[in-house]
């Protein structure tokens, strides 16, 4: 009997702490969570990532920017491609609906943002709010390439970028400046002698190895592993400009010793003639920008650039260069239907064709299509009386942004090497006073 009533007892027992850990949980789950604002069934279990060095180095950044209203956005190439490829999940996402950080957990050294210059009202004050926040922050500076046309205000040096460093991991704030063209610009990141080179690991960055320049984007706000901040509405956009972003500054010092030596035609004819020849290229730009066909400035256009920052008044036409593979069956009628009938087509798309279409004013569109052999690319010309046909050849290049005449337009990165190529050039105390073009016929190539 004395067996029998332990037996009892303990199964009493058991039974009892049994009920009592139901009703903890039953407690927990329907009083305590729900008074601290997160219910069980919503949780989905613990939040996985959120202690991780990079999302804490990221939301004390945002809440930093937020405070003091500085206007970035996100710009890191990792995380808006896997946001556009996450979309209609980061779309439908509110904060605080999370339990796993997906994108700015992801294992890396930096997180670039973009900083909009032109829109930054308080720019006192933040670096030390930075510190005092934790961060270890580097300013990079240098002169505004945009005042050197002007000798008074040329050695004036803005922002290019910040660095700020929270335990091991940094932010990089790429300023990004308007530029006349109405696009944005950053500069090259140059490490000054008394600059750290262990602060970071300087080579892993993917902005400012050079300088670049991009197209406005328009932004919207979307919520990140719990955290809300600006991205391109068009991320992928602006992901593939990463790889073609490399900027050129006209060469400012070198044009005004040239004019210097040689004086700046500016008769009545030379002024309407550059007023034409501009109208005629934001056309030529707007036309192939809306069929989505690549060009850059090509045989006088770009000497011009490359000499004088401005347009030959004596060239008397508008040069542009476009890679056969870029050629749209449908080029000639949109041109035609901007306005600009054609005035000749020399050659034929397989071989060395060549545009040219009639502006007002009697200022002539020429277009160069090139083709891209192993070791060199080439363009074909056309005598037009006899039909023989001429060949220039090229090293290969590649293309850089630049601007010219207050456009964002293309010039061969390797432009010196291209004009020589176009030209036999003359040279005096190293500018580049007159040029003959050299042409390099073809016997084997019949006749038009």
């Amino acid at each position: 009997m004395s067996r029998i009533n332990k037996n009892v007892v303990l199964a009493l027992l058991t039974l009892t702490s049994s009920a009592f850990l139901l009703f903890q949980l039953y407690y927990y789950k329907h009083y305590l969570s729900t008074k601290n604002g997160a219910g069980l069934s919503k949780s989905k279990g613990s939040r996985i990532g959120f202690d991780s060095t990079q999302w804490r180095a990221v939301k004390k950044f945002i809440m930093l920017t937020s405070n003091q209203n500085v206007p970035v956005f996100l710009i890191d190439p990792l995380i808006l491609e896997l946001i556009n490829k996450n979309f209609e999940q980061v779309k439908n996402t509110s904060q605080g609906s999370i339990s796993q950080c997906t994108f700015f957990c992801v294992p890396r050294d930096f997180t670039a943002f973009a900083l909009q210059y032109h829109l930054w009202k308080n720019e006192e004050g933040w670096f030390r709010i930075a510190e005092n926040m934790g961060f270890q922050c580097l300013k990079i500076e240098s002169k505004d390439p945009r005042l050197d046309g002007i000798d008074s205000l040329s050695g004036t040096e803005i922002p290019l970028h910040y660095i700020c460093k929270l335990a091991t991991h940094a932010i990089h704030l790429v300023v990004f400046h308007e530029r006349s063209g109405n696009y944005l610009w950053h500069g090259h990141l140059r490490l000054k002698e008394h600059i750290d080179r262990k602060f970071v690991p300087f080579r892993k960055l993917q902005f400012g190895r050079y300088p670049g320049a991009f197209d406005r984007p328009e932004l919207q706000q979307v919520t990140v592993d719990g955290l809300e901040v600006l991205i391109p509405k068009d991320p992928m956009h602006f992901v593939e400009e990463v790889p073609h972003s490399r900027f050129i500054e006209c060469r400012y010092k070198e044009a005004r010793a040239f004019f210097q030596q040689y004086l700046d035609d500016n008769t009545v004819e030379a002024m309407a003639f550059r007023k034409s020849a501009k109208e005629l290229l934001q056309l030529a730009a707007k036309t192939l920008n809306k069929l989505g066909v690549p060009f850059w400035l090509s045989s006088g256009t770009c000497l011009g650039w490359y000499r004088q920052c401005n347009i030959i008044p004596y060239s008397k036409d508008v040069d542009l260069g476009i890679f056969i593979q870029d050629y749209k069956s449908d080029i000639i009628l949109a041109f035609q239907d901007a306005g600009l009938p054609l005035k000749h087509k020399f050659g034929k798309v397989e071989d060395s064709l060549e545009l040219s279409f009639q502006g007002k004013d009697d200022v002539k569109l020429d277009i160069f299509f090139f083709y891209e052999e192993t070791d060199h690319m080439w363009n074909g010309g056309t005598q037009a009386k006899t039909g023989k046909k001429f060949k220039y050849l090229f090293p290969k290049f590649t293309l850089c942004w630049t601007e010219f005449v207050d456009m964002k337009v293309h010039v061969p990165c390797e432009t010196l090497e291209y004009i020589e190529a176009n030209y036999d050039v003359l040279e005096d105390d190293g500018l580049i006073v007159e040029v003959w073009k050299s042409l390099f016929w073809s016997p084997d190539w019949p006749t038009l």
